[in-house]
């Protein structure tokens, strides 16, 4: 019986030294291992670097157009995660020149000055167009639910000449409206903004005195500021929620923020003459109403913000606009890994083909003519896979 026991236990102390030896080479709670479970955390560090991620950002024009492609285009690729922030053109060109971001986006073609910047990290960028957008101007004014102005008074409101609702300019334009005797609080973007650069660049084309005072930019010195009927709001959701909490006010904001939040926008007058609001049909008409000139990507600055602006056509809704895509040709695997380039590639053919389609478009934007996407495809085409 003794002997029966010693034998039992020598077995068991071998199996327990085999079993801790396993658990040692597997790196489980052997000598000088952290505590915790190493092989769960290999297994989740595998699982997780099959997800590539891609950050895009800038620009908030086509905001609900880049959140639209993402979600779709997500569900049938589960192994990317396509990240978008917003802050601006300005902010996404700044980011894009740092490396903080893999895709950028901006809706006024980049300037030489920072196109040269973005040369001299030794990469190639380049830019196209990726959709096409209206800048609207809505208007918060209790028993006014249709307004209609020009160029020459939307310019003269925006630079404060224009102080009261029930001005004889805007009356003359709206003979049956109920225009009150309150003053007019104008919203505008106080971020370097592509938005205020598209509906600056028009106020700029159709009124000399606003190019002279004003001028078009990003950023600008807005008249109504100092005259203390001015509010700066940050993005267009920042502008679309100042604008409705403040009454008597106008703005300019992107047209999906317009319908999302079910705002009052004007009429416009057309070059043709005619009062125009935008709809998918009058942002069609206003680009196929212009023979649209986009440089090659590796040319992107040369591109003009003005071509789709007061275009003409009896239908042409008048501030239509591109809004751009910025990459890296990517030399030597310079800004993007294979995985990460072959992963934008993907993407971005995708929302220059199937992204188009009118089930892929988010309400308030229009495809791009074919010839304007194989620019960017071709474009696409370069980047090189490190």
């Amino acid at each position: 019986m003794k002997k029966a026991l010693a034998i039992l236990m020598v077995f068991l102390l071998a199996v327990s030294v085999a079993v801790s030896g396993c658990i040692g080479s597997n790196g489980n709670g052997g000598a000088g291992s952290p505590t915790g479970s190493p092989a769960s955390t290999s297994s989740s560090t595998s699982s997780s670097a099959e997800v590539i991620t891609l950050r895009t950002t800038g620009a908030t024009f086509p905001q609900y157009q880049i959140q639209k492609w993402i979600n779709v285009y997500m569900k049938s690729h589960p192994g990317v995660k396509i990240e978008y922030e917003g802050g601006g053109s300005g902010h996404g060109q700044d980011a894009f020149l740092k490396g903080l971001t893999q895709i950028g986006r901006s809706d006024p073609p980049v300037t030489e000055a920072t196109w040269k910047k973005f040369l001299q990290t030794g990469d190639q960028p380049l830019q196209f167009p990726e959709i096409v957008g209206a800048v609207v101007v809505a208007y918060n004014v209790p028993g006014v639910s249709e307004l209609k102005l020009d160029g020459e008074t939307l310019a003269k409101i925006f630079m404060g000449e224009i102080e009261y609702w029930d001005d004889d300019a805007i009356k003359a334009l709206n003979p049956n409206a109920n225009l009150p005797h309150q003053k007019i609080i104008v919203v505008h973007r106080s971020d370097s903004s592509g938005t205020t650069a598209i509906f600056t660049t028009y106020l700029s084309l159709v009124s000399k005195e606003f190019a002279e005072k004003v001028g078009a930019g990003k950023l600008v010195d807005w008249p109504v500021d100092k005259m203390g009927r001015g509010i700066g709001g940050k993005g267009n959701p920042g502008v679309v929620q100042a604008l409705k909490s403040t009454k008597y006010s106008i703005a300019y904001t992107e047209l999906s923020f317009a319908i999302e939040d079910k705002l009052n926008v004007v009429a416009l007058k057309n070059k043709a003459g005619n009062f125009v609001k935008p709809t998918d049909d009058s942002i069609k008409a206003a680009v196929a109403g212009v023979k649209s000139f986009i440089p090659g990507p590796t040319e992107g600055y040369k591109e003009n913000l003005r071509q789709l602006l007061n275009a003409p056509g009896e239908k042409s809704y008048p501030i239509v606009a591109f809004t751009h895509l910025l990459v890296w040709e990517n030399k030597n695997g310079k800004h993007y890994s294979k995985e990460e380039a072959k992963a934008i590639k993907d993407f971005l053919k995708w929302v220059l083909t199937e992204g188009q389609k009118p089930e892929n478009l988010a309400p308030g934007y229009v495809g791009l003519p074919p010839e304007v996407a194989g620019i960017g495809l071709k474009a696409v085409d370069m980047i090189q896979e490190g």
